[in-house]
């Protein structure tokens, strides 16, 4: 995978998002599906999940966050950027996933935050799974 020079935060994320995808498949995951964006009524805001992936009985609801460390600050770990406001967001949008889709709330889900750090073309992954806990 050849990683090009880009102003764009997006293409970096597009390519961390293809990466996590494949790491969940090896570890045994089917992917559900990507990129579902929930919007709250009468809100401009969205929500998005990246990846929403099955291991058995248990459904992961998976944020991405992709860095290249010469372009980023590593004073703060890409696991931190996932803020209080951000896990509101992805908590509603899990439940929104889950009723649109017809699946219980009190079935076996969570959300997971899956880091890529990408340097000198090597990947360094991390799986933090059961992250984001309820409010």
């Amino acid at each position: 995978m050849v990683l090009k020079n880009s102003s764009s935060g997006k293409q970096t994320g597009d390519i961390g998002e293809k990466i996590a995808r494949d790491y969940l498949k090896k570890k045994g995951y089917k992917i559900l599906e990507n990129n579902f964006v929930f919007r709250i009524p009468g809100n401009p805001q969205k929500s998005e999940i990246d990846i929403i992936a099955k291991l058995k009985d248990l459904i992961s609801f998976v944020e991405v966050k992709t860095i290249k460390p010469k372009r980023s600050n590593l004073a703060i770990p890409p696991e931190e950027k996932v803020n209080l406001s951000k896990r509101r967001k992805l908590q509603q949008a899990a439940e929104a996933w889950l009723i649109k889709n017809k699946i219980p709330l009190n079935s076996k889900w969570q959300i997971d935050v899956l880091t890529i750090k990408i340097e000198k073309g090597k990947k360094e992954i991390s799986h933090f799974k059961n992250a984001v806990c309820g409010f």
